[in-house]
C-alpha cells in the first residue's frame, strides 16, 4: 500500500534516533549483509533509516522530470536517511520499464541507482506488485538482476547501492487462505533470485499478518480478515533464501479510519510481536518497511502523526539497544 501522505522528508530530521547506532558515513561503499539478527556493513552494525518513494523510475524516464529524482535523494540525505524503498517494475504503462513482453527499457532505473549512490542512499528494489498499479515483472523471461548499468558499467547484482531485492509489494493470495499457494511462490522466487544474485539480501515484502501455522499469534492481527489473505508471517519467512522480515503498519486502514490512541497501542504491540518472532523463530532482522498516517483521516493532525512516528522509532530503538532484531524502518514519503 502507498497512502497519500504529506511530505515526510520535510519533517524535522528523523535521524537522531538511529545516528547514535550508525557510524557509516565515511565507510567504504560496501554490500550490506546479514549477520545473525542484524545488518552489517564491513562487519559493523547497519540500521535502516529510510523512506518509500515508488515513483522514482517513472520520473527518471523523462529528462524533463529527472530533477525530481535528484531532489528527493538530496533532501533525504540532508535529514540523515540512508535507505529508499522503490519500485523496479512498471509494465506496459506510462513510462514503462517493461514496454511489452520481454521488451525492457531500464535506463531510467540506471539513473535512479546512480543518483542514490551519489547521495549515499541504498535501495530496496521491489520486483513486482500485488496491487493493480504498475503490474508485474515476468520473472523467468527476464530479470533486472543481470542488468549492466549504462551509467556505471556495474551489473545490478554487483552494485552495493542495492540494499535488497523485494520479491513483491504486499503479496496476498485470498483464493487460498491456507497459505500454501503463496508459500510455494515464495519458495520458488526466493531460490530463483538467490541463484541469479547470491550477494544481495532478499526479502518478501509482506505486511506481517499471522496465518494458520501460528494460531497463537493471530491475536496480534489488526482484524479477523487478516488471517484469510493467504500470508503467514513466520512460515513465510522461514523459506530458504529469505534474509530478513518486513512488516507494514497502517492502523488507520486496518482498524478504523478515525484516529485514536488505539492506533498507537496497536502500532507498538504489532512491531513488538514481530521483533519477538524474528528473534525467537527466525533469527533475522525485521524492518518496518511501510508506515504512515493519511492526511484524509477524520481528526488528522500533525501531533498525532508525530506520535505514530515516535511510537515506531522508540519501539525499534528499544530493540536495537538490546541487540535485538529491530532492523529499522522506512516511512511512506510524499507524492511528487
Amino acid at each position: 500500500m502507498v497512502e497519500e501522505a504529506e511530505d515526510h522528508l520535510a519533517f524535522p530530521s528523523t535521524s537522531n534516533w538511529i545516528n547514535e547506532m550508525n557510524g557509516m558515513e565515511d565507510e567504504e561503499w560496501a554490500m550490506v549483509q546479514k549477520k545473525g539478527n542484524q545488518f552489517v556493513v564491513n562487519d559493523q552494525p547497519f540500521y535502516v533509516n529510510g523512506f518509500n518513494t515508488y515513483w522514482l523510475m517513472v520520473f527518471a524516464a523523462d529528462q524533463s522530470t529527472r530533477g525530481k529524482v535528484t531532489d528527493v535523494f538530496k533532501q533525504a540525505a540532508s535529514v540523515g536517511l540512508t535507505i529508499c524503498r522503490t519500485w523496479a517494475f512498471n509494465d506496459g504503462q506510462w513510462r514503462a520499464l517493461q514496454k511489452s513482453p520481454a521488451v525492457y527499457d531500464e535506463e531510467a532505473l540506471d539513473f535512479v541507482i546512480i543518483e542514490a549512490k551519489k547521495y549515499k542512499i541504498r535501495l530496496i528494489l521491489s520486483l513486482t506488485n500485488n496491487w493493480d498499479a504498475y503490474h508485474n515483472i515476468y520473472y523467468k523471461a527476464h530479470t533486472v538482476l543481470n542488468r549492466v548499468n549504462t551509467l556505471t558499467n556495474i551489473t545490478y547484482k554487483d552494485d552495493p547501492t542495492v540494499f535488497a531485492w523485494e520479491l513483491m509489494n504486499e503479496p496476498r493470495c485470498t483464493s487460498d487462505p491456507s497459505g500454501d499457494t503463496l508459500q510455494e511462490w515464495i519458495q520458488e522466487m526466493a531460490v530463483f533470485v538467490k541463484s541469479v544474485d547470491p550477494k544481495h539480501l532478499v526479502e518478501i515484502g509482506l505486511e506481517g499478518f499471522y496465518g494458520p501455522s501460528t494460531l497463537d499469534r493471530v491475536q496480534f492481527n489488526p482484524n479477523t480478515y487478516a488471517q484469510q489473505v493467504g500470508t503467514d508471517f513466520i512460515r513465510n519467512h522461514q523459506v530458504l533464501g529469505v534474509d530478513f522480515a518486513s512488516v507494514h503498519v497502517y492502523a488507520d486502514s486496518w482498524i478504523s479510519q478515525s484516529i485514536s490512541d488505539v492506533h498507537l497501542q496497536f502500532t507498538e504491540s504489532w512491531i513488538k510481536a514481530h521483533i519477538d518472532d524474528a528473534e525467537k523463530y527466525l533469527g533475522m532482522p525485521v524492518v518496518v518497511a511501510e508506515f504512515g498516517v493519511s492526511t484524509k483521516d477524520p481528526g488528522y493532525n500533525t501531533s498525532f502523526r508525530d506520535a505514530v512516528i515516535n511510537t515506531v522509532y522508540k519501539t525499534l530503538l528499544n530493540s536495537i539497544k538490546k541487540g535485538g532484531s529491530g532492523g529499522g524502518e522506512s516511512f511512506v514519503a510524499a507524492l511528487p
